[in-house]
């Protein structure tokens, strides 16, 4: 079962080293990672998908509970929320009929084509990692020359998704 996992941290040097060894030192695999700061300079949000049973899930959690820069870990798979994941995709295009197909399925999933070269289109399309492998199915008999992605980003629904007590304290803390 894939669970996803918010962990707000410190926005210090060496968090993320640190969160993916000790849990690769424990031997758990991070299917997906997104790290970025959040709307407090001072804290960053890591996003994770962990593959796994429950008794995974919670073993994850509280090693990363453990760590001092960690100031909370959320496990959000079974709550409202909100995520996506963002590809840049190259695809072997020529001129003519082939364009117009690829610039086609671009429009119906929702892309954008953001450089044209001479034999190539690149593509950057968001969304559900379902939509994702669907359009990257669709790409697959044009030629895929390149392929890149984010990991996911998710977002709790709601005005006040976790009460934010801890977040605020820790940012307080960290500001001091």
């Amino acid at each position: 079962m894939r669970h996803l996992l918010s962990a707000v941290v410190q926005n210090v040097p060496g968090v993320l080293a640190h969160i993916s060894g000790m849990l690769a030192s424990r031997g758990y695999n991070i299917d997906s990672l997104a790290v970025g700061e959040t709307e407090d300079t001072n804290l960053s949000r890591m996003t994770f998908v962990v593959v796994g049973d429950d008794r995974v899930l919670e073993q994850v959690r509280k090693q990363l509970e453990k760590i001092v820069t960690v100031v909370e870990v959320q496990d959000i798979s079974s709550r409202d929320y909100v995520e996506r994941d963002l590809m840049l995709i190259k695809v072997r295009s020529e001129n003519g009929g082939v364009r117009t197909e690829i610039r086609e399925l671009v429009d119906i999933f929702r892309g954008r084509i953001v450089d044209v070269g001479p034999e190539e289109l690149m593509i950057e399309i968001s969304g559900r990692e379902s939509k994702i492998q669907a359009f990257i199915e669709r790409m697959r008999p044009y030629g895929i020359l390149e392929l890149v992605r984010t990991g996911r980003i998710a977002m709790v629904r709601g005005s006040n998704p976790n009460g934010g007590e801890a977040v605020t304290e820790a940012a307080e803390l960290v500001r001091d």
